[in-house]
């Protein structure tokens, strides 16, 4: 079977340079390494893996933290780049762009650029958009020409983690933040601020304005597939405004496996999403790749609806 992998990240050196907080990397030589390789090293892995073609995004916050000035002229350097990058792999990635949200009329033009000009398959958004002392949701309505204009081109935006509000970080994790960093990242803050982001798009009726907008969640959705139906039936109760919530998720969003790689979370998943909304991801370099390969092998479904998770929905979703 073809394997298509979308969540697997690189790090532009330039725009790395703009970065204001450290990720995991900054002290991990190995993961950076990795994350600058977009050559020999990562393709070698992706052989031993059997993963036949990367989806290249941006590691956080990307673009997200600059301000409205400079991140237009970073981010269409730096995809220009990625394209320069997936040209020279013959095939091996395909790109989602970084996109300037502070500057959001910019960021719906460079979208539309990468789409048109570069080949990209969509965006990566990541976090909170840090506008002067503001730190926005994408939800918040300056941002609605970008999703005007994914539904005019037709691609989808992946929203994917970054760290919490600081003031988040201050009220819920800075007691455990010493002994357990990973409490703000994938261990749980990534998660839980990600799955806040998808539930305010959904209640913001940006979906009733924008209903073919496709939105794509890593990790199996950050748990929301879990809560569906009691978030529908609460937010059904008298005093709350009717809104479709379970409905509406399950028509626009798409979620993958990266880095989760759970069968109980992946049947959960499919039974409440259906099989054809489920896309295969490693979230490669901060997860190795073989793990979510050799894990796909044995999930206790058929051969048809393995081969829809691992290529066949992402050929039909980004139109390959």
């Amino acid at each position: 079977m073809k394997v298509i992998a979308l969540e697997e990240h690189y790090l532009d050196a330039e725009v790395g340079r703009h970065f204001t907080e450290g990720g995991p990397e900054a002290k991990m030589p190995a993961l950076r390494d990795r994350l600058l390789d977009v050559g020999d090293l990562r393709i070698k892995e992706m052989d031993e893996a059997g993963i036949d073609l990367q989806i290249l995004s941006h590691t956080a916050p990307a673009t997200q933290r600059l301000d409205a000035d400079t991140a237009p002229k970073v981010a269409r350097e730096a995809n220009d780049r990625l394209k320069a990058t997936v040209d020279r792999s013959k095939g091996r990635f395909l790109g989602f762009a970084s996109l300037p949200t502070a500057n959001p009329r910019a960021a719906a033009d460079e979208l539309e650029r990468a789409v048109t000009k570069l080949g990209f398959k969509g965006a990566m958004i990541h976090g909170l958009t840090w506008i002067g002392n503001e730190k926005l949701f994408i939800d918040d309505p300056r941002f609605w020409p970008i999703f005007e204009r994914a539904q005019a081109l037709d691609v989808p935006l992946y929203l994917h983690p970054a760290v919490p509000h600081p003031a988040v970080v201050e009220a819920y994790y800075k007691e455990y933040v010493k002994e357990f960093p990973s409490i703000l990242t994938a261990g749980w803050g990534f998660g839980v601020e990600t799955a806040t982001q998808g539930l305010r798009m959904v209640l913001s009726g940006v979906f009733e304005k924008y209903p073919r907008l496709k939105i794509i969640l890593g990790h199996l959705g950050e748990g929301l597939p879990f809560h569906l139906w009691r978030i529908d039936m609460t937010f059904g109760r008298q005093g709350n405004r009717t809104t479709p919530f379970r409905e509406t998720f399950r028509r626009n969003f798409w979620l993958t496996t990266s880095g989760n790689f759970s069968t109980p979370a992946l049947l959960c998943t499919a039974m409440e999403m259906g099989v054809d909304r489920i896309l295969f991801s490693v979230d490669y370099p901060y997860v190795p790749n073989p793990p979510g390969v050799r894990w796909m092998d044995d999930v206790p479904l058929s051969t048809e609806d393995r081969e829809k998770i691992l290529s066949g929905n992402a050929q039909k979703l980004l139109r390959l």
